[in-house]
């Protein structure tokens, strides 16, 4: 059985990273049972989650991922893909997970709306005294990636105008389709519910938020995805945070 290391369902999200709402649907998508563990982040092998522990083999970083799944269980991601398809589906990837995801960094964490009521709560575990600072650090910490990164050195409007370019190209996109490149998910489409998924968060006060609830064809995606492979509607349950996936 495979376990997989996650955050834990936030904000009516099966996990409030990204990169973890990948990790899992492309389990899903190749048809591999899993468990989640949400205690597993202080062994993260890179630091970050999500990471998968597949018999004793450790693999770190969701695109890591992938190709193990590929590789091992010889599952195509991308079947039925020509080239052309194929690398437009590598490069819409990216877009989402090198730039847009900045976005999103931001917004949930330098904008105080939106950080009390997002990742301020990751911090509902530890004691009283030891909360507030713990917070400001991490916040600082992150408020230093996004500058070192350059994304940070925008002004709001500025990160908006980029994010929702970003946005507008996925829903152009994605058109009338059921999913990115056609009518069956392909590896990139695990990336890019992640992304849509999160910007459609209701919590998140945002003017990309509006810009992406204009795009009707993004919000049928993110509830076509959510009732196929979590078994819920716009938003999750307490009930849909499962433990184990068949």
């Amino acid at each position: 059985m495979i376990t997989l290391y996650t955050f834990g369902r936030y904000f009516g999200l099966p996990d409030p990273s990204p990169f973890v709402m990948k990790a899992m649907l492309l389990l899903k998508f190749a048809g591999l049972p899993f468990v989640e563990n949400r205690k597993g982040f202080r062994r993260a092998p890179k630091g970050k989650l999500p990471y998968i522990d597949d018999g004793g083999t450790i693999i770190a970083d969701s695109t890591f991922i992938r190709y193990h799944i590929e590789k091992k269980y010889g599952f195509d991601f991308d079947a039925g893909l020509g080239p052309e398809q194929r690398a437009c589906a590598w490069a819409v990837e990216k877009m989402c997970e090198e730039h847009l995801y900045w976005a999103l960094v931001a917004e949930r964490w330098c904008v105080e709306e939106n950080f009390a009521k997002g990742p301020a709560q990751f911090f509902r575990a530890l004691p009283m005294p030891l909360r507030p600072a713990v917070r400001y650090m991490v916040r600082r910490r992150v408020r230093k990636r996004l500058e070192f990164q350059g994304f940070g050195r925008h002004s709001r409007s500025e990160q908006a105008i980029l994010a929702k370019a970003d946005i507008d190209a996925v829903g152009a996109l994605l058109g009338d389709k059921a999913y990115l490149m056609g009518e069956r998910p392909c590896g990139a489409d695990a990336a890019v519910f992640g992304a849509v998924a999160s910007f459609l968060d209701p919590e998140l006060a945002t003017e990309i938020r509006a810009g992406a609830e204009k795009h009707q064809n993004l919000i049928r995606y993110r509830d076509r995805l959510l009732r196929d492979y979590f078994g819920g509607g716009n938003a999750l349950t307490e009930s849909d945070s499962q433990t184990k996936f068949d």
